[in-house]
């Protein structure tokens, strides 16, 4: 038998670093993954950029073993391909752990409630040094779609809703921004403006997208001209995801082409992403 796992990308509309709460919109890009148990070791392949770290998919399935109350086997294989550029703030870690625990569940059709399999993989992304915030907002995001925000600090969803469907054009500079050493300082700084723009997300999250776009830019030193250039083309919200470089910019559909042709060069162009099933706000482990 062979494991299938998907999950899929997310652009931030608040980040969680200068206070905790944070917000995503899903995005339709892809991580599948594909296990099986096999030979006599264990192999990650990571098809899309071969040169990355490993550490966080073997805790992936080291962890999921443990939960089901099975011995890790001697050898196994793990195949991840993803249409999401590793460490530009578009969420490919939290996609990764989502997909890959799917996977090894979906091989031995274990059943774990959704909330719950999020959460093992956020503690995953944790113990690997991948995440700051413990990126719950992003690994929700990923998994759940729709408009999510959620309490970083104590792994609770605040808030989960549709948006319908969007063209996103998403800047990606070639430059990674590694986790592990980041400086937070000057983005705790400014953790009243996220406030402010968490208060606005509840209602207009693309204008709170562009808020926090702006402040995170700002106070980590990158670049935010393109997402500039994008307002001035009829975006509905345009800033900086993550911790960068990658900047996102949502627009109605059908009318991104123009931007594209003007500022668009080597972007990703893709849509937003709404929930198969809307999660409530309280909902727990193996109880949704």
């Amino acid at each position: 038998m062979t494991g299938h796992g998907r999950s899929y990308g997310a652009i931030t509309v608040i980040n969680a670093m200068p206070c905790g709460i944070g917000a995503t919109i899903g995005v339709d890009l892809v991580t599948d993954s594909v296990f099986d148990v096999e030979g006599s070791e264990r192999e990650v392949i990571i098809r899309n950029d071969p040169s990355e770290d490993d550490g966080m998919t073997r805790l992936c399935v080291s962890a999921a073993y443990s939960r089901m109350g099975i011995p890790e086997p001697q050898g196994w294989r793990l195949e991840i391909s993803s249409q999401i550029p590793v460490s530009r703030g578009l969420k490919s870690s939290s996609s990764a752990c989502n997909s890959v625990l799917s996977a090894i569940f979906d091989e031995y059709d274990f059943k774990i409630g959704t909330m719950d399999m999020i959460r093992m993989g956020v503690a995953c992304a944790r113990a690997a040094g991948v995440t700051v915030t413990g990126s719950f907002d992003d690994a929700c995001g990923c998994h759940l779609g729709g408009f999510v925000m959620t309490d970083n600090t104590r792994d609770r969803l605040m808030l989960h809703r549709n948006l319908g469907s969007y063209d996103v054009v998403i800047c990606v500079p070639d430059g990674k921004i590694r986790k592990k050493g980041l400086r937070t300082d000057n983005l705790k700084a400014c953790a009243q403006t996220i406030r402010d723009a968490i208060s606005v997300s509840e209602t207009d999250p693309f204008s709170a997208m562009t808020i926090n776009g702006r402040t995170i830019a700002s106070a980590s030193g990158i670049d935010d001209s393109w997402a500039e250039c994008a307002l001035r083309h009829d975006a509905l919200g345009a800033g900086v995801s993550g911790s960068g470089p990658a900047v996102a910019a949502v627009f109605r559909r059908g009318t991104a082409k123009e931007f594209i042709g003007v500022c668009g060069s080597g972007c990703i162009s893709t849509r937003t992403r709404d929930a198969e099933v809307l999660m409530r706000p309280d909902a727990e482990e193996g109880r949704e």
